[in-house]
């Protein structure tokens, strides 16, 4: 199978009408990985409905790889850390760090990576997402829980937004060989930056009130991308 697009997307593009792909189940050294393939390989993140912590991201990552994908787009949701960016908003993250375990594929081997971002790949990103806002940084929490306000006062003196897959994706992205970008959906404020406490409900309804432009945004990157 010749190079590909991939496309990773989590509760983000739940309620997104998407292009037609059939459902396909990889095997992988690091277990099985469902897929939906076609003119792009698309990974649902949340297979089985499957919270953060959970999530076989080796499985998923090494999937992509088998089937030639050579840049990965990943689309998820977030929390704004700042109050200049607000819910509805969306970000492309330039950088990343990390609160979580890191999953890696060097399991037995001494090996070093510089886990990055793409430039030209999120240069192609902003022109398919032109309401994006380019630049800012990534913070990957653990999950399942959402974030102390203690923990979000922390994460803001360092990062834009925060999530709970990015910098898993990113770095198993890099350690493949696979360019990466992604693009978050900045759902709510984190805990503390807003009189409402967020909930899961909160980010279900921002993707059920978003679906129409997140479709476009996808049909968008695969007719320009792939």
């Amino acid at each position: 199978m010749g190079k590909m697009l991939g496309i990773i997307g989590g509760t983000s593009i739940l309620h997104a009408e998407l292009p037609p792909l059939e459902r396909r189940r990889i095997a992988t050294p690091y277990g099985a990985a469902e897929v939906d393939l076609g003119t792009i390989v698309l990974v649902q993140r949340h297979q089985q409905g499957l919270p953060p912590h959970r999530i076989n991201f080796r499985a998923q990552l090494a999937a992509l790889a088998i089937l030639g994908v050579d840049r990965i787009i990943s689309i998820g949701s977030a929390g704004s850390l700042q109050e200049r960016i607000r819910p509805g908003s969306m970000i492309i993250p330039t950088d990343y760090l990390n609160f979580a375990s890191i999953p890696s594929i060097h399991d037995h081997t001494i090996t070093h990576v510089n886990p990055l971002i793409d430039e030209a790949l999120t240069a192609a990103l902003a022109r398919a997402a032109e309401e994006a806002e380019v630049g800012g940084v990534y913070a990957q929490t653990a999950g399942p829980r959402i974030e102390t306000v203690a923990e979000v006062r922390m994460l803001a003196n360092y990062a834009d937004i925060v999530g709970m897959s990015l910098a898993s994706e990113a770095t198993l992205a890099t350690e493949l060989g696979i360019r990466f970008a992604s693009l978050c959906m900045v759902d709510n404020y984190a805990h503390g930056l807003s009189p409402e406490v967020p909930t899961y409900e909160h980010i279900l309804e921002s993707s059920r009130r978003h679906r129409e432009r997140t479709g476009h945004i996808v049909h968008r990157i695969v007719e320009m991308m792939a």
